[in-house]
This record gives structure tokens, C-alpha cells and sequence, in this order.
């Protein structure tokens, strides 16, 4: 029998607290077995926390990029005693999240599992069961939420054609029940077609389309909205504003000497197998030693490579290249900056962070967390629109997946600022400038019309990447 059904078998006995003889040592990998193998590094809420709230979801963070399909219910699971919660999973990247189907019970222990067997992406096993316990506040909120402040205003005029509504509450909602049946926006009689997202308090609308121009549209959101211990808003909203004539206009991001480059890095600059790399590539404070993959050519002050349509320049070369690569590396934080910094995003945790199937209309948008692209995606508007995507965590997109604009929407218009590790699938093609403060992967494959902006290494493997004129 393998690892991982001996685990669901012996769930009820871990529930008691018990781990049977026979599961000793019956989980060891088989030691021809290749692939890294993953551990349960930090959980939410943390072992043995109390006074969890009752509308709480619990997430498991991994050391390895997991292989989701090995996440499930039956593998990442909760039990109030010998019963198991009924809800759903949801894995990215290094995490895990069970979501439990209805609020746990007040004052109540729950025990939370990841059984052994479930999988990192280079085929490793998690070699042993994780389990972790909590207890449920036994308070209950009895008091009714309210509605703090709304955007637009009511009776607001002038309001962009692509601007996010949104609901601020005094305290956190059940997600579940702010969704397109309770937050609706109308013109006239008309339902306006849109993504609900719920996050930080905070509700938002965002028109699958712009709105009309000079136009009046009414937004209301109901008493079916409920905070997280099931208590209905105190009084529902609705309230009009009238649109302008035309849409926010974002600035662009200025890169700087950074824009010089197709591949710009402060760590390393790793290729394996043969990419084909359309601009130059720059590596500073790190010495040319730390570019590996590209077989370069010296010559002063650059070198070449058979891969590359352009020059490779690193700090250890002859002046003035040393100098211009310190200005192009600290333009290029000082434009991580100010995207990063960008305030009044006009789309907040938009489909909270899964992206895939979407069609982005030009704007500002931000999550708070990670950004996933699983299917493809569409970047739609004109050669001076604007995108700027404020991403808090890490940006992943699945492989054979395709970023595509239209419109005449162009890549140096587009920049996704990523506060953890952006990785492109293998084979995936992607649009834009990407800004990151930590590292950028191109898997196998991958493609890129854009630049790859890092603060730390950039990693390739037979990629093609150009950088847009």
C-alpha cells in the first residue's frame, strides 16, 4: 500500500492523537527515489494558537514549489474531533490553504493535517504526517457590521470609465457571502457585468468592460453580506455617481539606464541549454564569473555571446561599463520603487490574485498576496495606455499558458512589480517589464517580449526574450 493511503486510512487515529505501530517507517522513500524532498515549514493559525476566529482558513507553508495535484482534501485536511470538516483546498507555489465550507464552532478544538506522500514539483515526498491543533474563540460577536466609507462617493461625478467600486467595512466580512449576487452595479435597469473580490475589509466591483462615458450607475450591496461570525450588515447601501469622458491615465514607469537592458541582474545571470536573448544583458555589483550558460567572448569593456543580439557587460569589466552599470542598477530600484509605491490602485485583490482567463483593461491593480496565471490572459487597450500590477508576493504563471495584447497595447507599457519570485512556465509566453526584489525564473521554453528586471538573479533555461523598442 502506498504512504499517502495508509495516511487517509489512519486519519480518525491521528485525530485521537495516536500514530499506529504499523505506520513506523512504512512512509520511507525508496532511496533510487529522485526529487527534493519538501518539509512543513510554518502554518496559520500556528500550533496550539487559541482564540482563532471562527471563520478562519488554515494554510500550510512548504519549503518546496508543490505539485497541486497532490493537494486535495483527502491530502490537506481539518477534523473537530473524529469528523472531518467539510471545505475546500486551494495550493500555490509553497502553500497550502484548507477553507472550511460553513464557520467552525465556538470554543472548539480542531486538529489540521498534511499527510505524507503529497508531492513538490520535482517529484520529492513530504516524508512524514504534519499535524497541528487550535482552538476556536469561545466569544461571540453578536454586534451587526457597518459600512465605513464607499468609492466613488454618492453622487459623485466625473468618475474614470475604469474605475474599481468598492465597500469599506468596519471589521472582516465572511468572504463568502460578498459575491455578484450581494454587490451589483446597474445602469438604469441594466446589470453591468463584473468580479467581486473581497479583501482587507474591503469589497470590490470591477467592470469586465469601461463604463459608458457621461453616464449615471447606481451600485448596491445587500443584507446577505455577513461578517465572519454570521452577523448581517446592519443596513444595506446603494448609492449612484456619474461617469466622465475618459479613463485614469496612468504615468509610466521610468526605468531609467535600466531600459538599456533586455536582462538586467545584481546576483547572477544563469542560462542552461540555448536561449536566444534579442538586447543587452547587465550584471552589477556581481563580476562576469557569476554569468554561466552564454559561453562569452571578451572583449573591452563587454563580452558576447553566440547567444545574445547585443553585448553582456558585468562590474568586473573595463570603465566605464563598472560605472554605468551602478546608475542602471539603481535606476532600476528606484523604478521598483515607485511602482511598488503607487497609490489609489484602480483594482484591489482583483479575483484575489488568480488572474487566469481574465481580460485587464489598462490601470493600476494590486494584490496583497500572490498572483497566479493558470490559463491565458489578455492585456487590452491603445499604444499609450498604461498597466501597472503591484504584486506583495510572489507571481507565478502556469506553463503553456499566454499573455496576449490587443488593441494595440504595447510591452513597454507594462510593468509587474514583484515583491517575491516571478516564474514564467515552461513554454508560457509572457508580455511586460518585470520588476522584482527578489528573483526572476523562465522555465523551460518560456518566452518574453519585455525586460527581466532582478534584484537579485535572473534564471534561464532555452528561452527566447527581446526587449520591446
Amino acid at each position: 500500500m502506498h504512504c499517502i493511503d495508509i495516511m487517509r486510512l489512519s486519519k480518525t487515529v491521528f485525530a485521537l492523537g495516536c500514530i499506529p505501530l504499523f505506520m513506523v517507517g512504512a512512509c520511507k522513500k525508496d532511496e533510487a527515489e529522485t526529487g527534493v524532498i519538501p518539509t512543513v515549514q510554518s502554518s496559520a493559525p500556528l500550533h496550539n494558537a487559541t482564540d482563532v476566529p471562527i471563520s478562519t482558513s488554515v494554510a500550510f507553508t512548504f519549503s518546496q514549489t508543490m505539485n497541486g495535484m497532490t493537494l486535495n482534501t483527502s491530502t490537506v485536511s481539518l477534523y473537530e474531533g473524529l469528523t472531518q470538516v467539510a471545505g475546500s483546498v486551494v495550493s500555490a507555489n509553497t502553500k497550502a490553504t484548507f477553507t472550511p465550507t460553513h464557520l467552525l464552532k465556538l470554543g472548539t478544538v480542531y486538529k489540521a493535517f498534511v499527510s505524507a506522500g503529497v508531492e513538490s514539483v520535482s517529484g520529492g515526498e513530504l516524508k512524514n504526517d504534519y499535524s497541528i491543533a487550535f482552538t476556536t474563540t469561545s466569544t461571540a460577536d453578536e454586534l451587526a457590521p457597518f459600512i465605513t466609507s464607499t468609492i466613488p462617493l454618492t453622487d459623485a461625478t466625473g468618475v474614470p470609465r475604469n474605475k474599481t467600486i468598492s465597500v469599506v467595512f468596519n471589521e472582516p466580512m465572511n468572504a463568502a457571502t460578498i459575491n455578484e449576487t450581494t454587490f451589483t452595479l446597474k445602469q438604469g435597469t441594466t446589470d453591468v457585468s463584473g468580479t467581486v473580490a473581497y479583501a482587507n475589509n474591503t469589497a470590490t466591483f470591477t467592470s469586465n468592460s469601461f463604463f459608458e462615458s457621461n453616464t449615471i450607475y447606481t451600485a448596491e450591496i445587500t443584507t446577505a453580506a455577513t461578517d465572519a461570525a454570521g452577523n448581517a450588515l446592519a443596513a444595506g447601501k446603494k448609492w449612484s455617481f456619474k461617469t466622465s469622458n475618459s479613463s485614469e491615465t496612468l504615468a509610466l514607469i521610468n526605468l531609467g539606464g535600466g531600459s538599456n537592458y533586455v536582462i538586467l541582474a545584481k546576483t547572477a545571470i544563469n542560462n542552461s541549454a540555448t536561449s536566444a536573448l534579442v538586447g543587452n544583458l547587465g550584471l552589477s555589483p556581481a563580476a562576469t564569473s557569476y554569468i554561466t550558460g552564454l559561453a562569452l567572448v571578451n572583449a573591452t569593456g563587454h563580452a558576447t555571446s553566440a547567444q545574445v543580439t547585443g553585448n553582456v557587460y558585468a562590474a568586473d569589466m573595463a570603465a566605464p561599463t563598472p560605472l554605468i552599470l551602478t546608475n542602471a542598477v539603481n535606476d532600476m530600484i528606484t523604478a521598483y520603487n515607485d511602482a511598488a509605491g503607487r497609490p489609489t490602485p484602480d483594482f484591489l485583490e482583483l479575483a484575489t490574485g488568480n488572474i487566469g482567463g481574465k481580460t485587464l483593461t489598462a490601470g493600476l491593480y494590486k494584490w496583497t498576496s500572490t498572483v497566479t496565471i493558470p490559463t491565458d490572459v489578455t492585456l487590452t487597450g491603445s499604444a499609450t495606455d498604461v498597466w501597472i500590477f503591484q504584486i506583495d508576493g510572489d507571481l507565478t504563471q502556469s506553463s503553456a499558458t499566454n499573455i496576449t495584447l490587443s488593441g494595440g497595447a504595447v510591452a513597454n507599457h507594462v510593468f509587474w512589480q514583484v515583491a517575491g519570485e516571478a516564474t514564467i512556465g515552461a513554454n508560457a509566453h509572457f508580455e511586460g517589464n518585470i520588476l522584482s526584489l527578489t528573483g526572476i525564473t523562465l522555465l523551460t521554453g518560456a518566452s518574453m517580449t519585455g525586460r527581466a528586471l532582478a534584484q537579485t538573479a535572473v534564471i534561464l533555461d532555452a528561452n527566447a526574450v527581446t526587449k520591446p523598442e
